[in-house]
């Protein structure tokens, strides 16, 4: 029986709904999954970043106060690990937005996502996943065509 004539009406409304993912597909290309990818990981760090400063980048007294407290991380100082967590927050995002450098800061937002899900909040699973599965799209795919990692001819 050949499939691509619909005989029956479940072969018809296969043939709809492959149409439909085939239209689907060539809207969404992988360069603009990747340009969402980007800005919307970009934005979550970034934000948070934004809470640890005052004016351009200096670190308030609350951050290192949280990082004394409940963000205390073995083997790394409370100031050096407030001080590397607000810069990451805030160059890894922009790069992402650029896309310049995208797996390299992909990486690095993923090894912090796994430290903060490891060290400080263990029970927020659902929200890391989400964010390492955006991340893992970066780091197995790149920026995508609108990027400057493209232009640059980065991969």
């Amino acid at each position: 029986m050949d499939i691509s004539h619909p005989t029956t009406p479940a072969a018809g409304l296969r043939q709809h709904w492959n149409q439909l993912a085939e239209r689907l597909q060539g809207l969404l290309s992988d360069s603009v999954l990747c340009l969402v990818a980007r800005l919307g990981i970009a934005a979550i760090f970034f934000l948070s970043g934004r809470t640890k400063v005052e004016g351009l980048l200096t670190i308030t007294p609350s951050t290192y106060e949280l990082f004394q407290s409940d963000y205390a991380l073995p083997l790394v100082s409370p100031w050096l690990a407030a001080h590397l967590a607000t810069y990451a927050e805030h160059l890894f995002p922009l790069l992402l937005v650029l896309g310049l450098f995208t797996r390299l800061s992909a990486l690095a937002l993923l090894g912090m996502t796994t430290v903060i899900e490891v060290f400080v909040y263990p029970d927020a699973w659902p929200t890391h996943l989400s964010w390492a599965g955006l991340l893992l799209l970066l780091i197995g795919r790149g920026a995508g065509a609108l990027s400057l990692d493209r232009l640059l001819r980065l991969r």
